[in-house]
């Protein structure tokens, strides 16, 4: 039966999460934003309040569908809060066993026609849904950071996912306003299959000494009109999210070229993840961003 999605339930409210929230709501639709503590849920509706307030500053909305979106949002810090939604999106980590922990408790909450889906950007989606009781109602909604501003949405069926998943997830994306790419279930899907090997060759670039960070960086901007360079995307992106992706690449299809860079693992290993820490291929703490080497 054809599912009518008016109540969004979106699990985790890092940049990923606030984003979605944020535009369901501008959408009209209704939203749970749901995480493990309070002090998160507060931090990100600030987020919003703040990300939908630039948006009237730019005049793209009225202050008026700023308000309205915000009404719509509810936060829930319990699974039960997300019981009466018609689509539930994850968002959490780029960790399978947390992913598929997520999906048991919620499932147990949610009302058996209810849609399941994972914004993951890189995991199975066939095997994030055989963990779950609706395999036919689960699909990978794969949004672009930041979520207000990309265009794009990446559609992934599992090999159960059914065609009134499919039409509906895509009905859902439409209204957001959201162009879809609608990938086969392979490791990355298209977006990042094509962009995380780029952004570790320039991490190998770097490595070898071919280059400094800044040259990378210039060089890719100026030399090919990409907006950011790799390494300044690379730790936007968080560099343990970029050293995830290039992992499941490496393992599920078994090609050295998607070996990742010893230097990704290594500023893994020291902490230094990229903006979200203050540090990674460039140190955020002071004025402004100055290159780690």
């Amino acid at each position: 039966m054809a599912v009518v999605i008016n109540k969004v339930g979106v699990i985790g409210s890092g940049q990923m999460g606030n984003g979605i929230a944020h535009v369901a709501a501008l959408a009209g639709l209704d939203v749970v934003l749901n995480d493990v503590s309070d002090d998160r849920l507060k931090s990100a509706m600030a987020t919003i309040n703040g990300n939908l307030s630039r948006q009237v500053v730019k005049k793209i909305i009225t202050d008026d569908a700023r308000k309205q979106a915000l009404n719509r949002i509810a936060t829930s810090d319990t699974m039960e809060g997300l019981a009466d939604c018609d689509l539930v999106i994850e968002t959490a980590v780029e960790k399978e066993d947390v992913k598929r922990k997520i999906f048991h408790d919620v499932c147990a909450v949610l009302k058996p026609e209810a849609i399941v889906a994972s914004n993951t950007s890189s995991i199975s989606i066939t095997r994030l849904a055989a963990s779950t009781d609706r395999p036919e109602r689960f699909i990978g909604i794969h949004f672009m950071n930041p979520v207000p501003l990309m265009e794009l949405v990446e559609l992934i069926r599992g090999i159960a996912t059914d065609d009134t998943t499919f039409e509906a997830a895509k009905e859902f994306v439409s209204r957001l306003g959201k162009q879809i790419a609608v990938s086969e279930d392979f490791p990355a899907f298209i977006v990042n299959r094509i962009l995380l090997p780029m952004i570790n060759e320039a991490i190998y670039t770097l490595y070898e000494g071919v280059g400094n960070v800044e040259a990378i960086d210039a060089a890719m901007k100026l030399g090919a009109h990409h907006p950011m360079g790799p390494l300044e995307l690379a730790d936007f992106i968080g560099l343990d999210t970029c050293l995830s992706i290039m992992q499941v690449l490496h393992e599920g299809l078994a090609d050295s070229k998607y070996r990742p860079c010893p230097l990704l693992v290594k500023y893994v290993e020291a902490g230094w993840l990229g903006r979200k820490t203050q540090r990674g291929f460039y140190d955020y703490r002071g004025e402004k961003p100055v290159p780690t080497r």
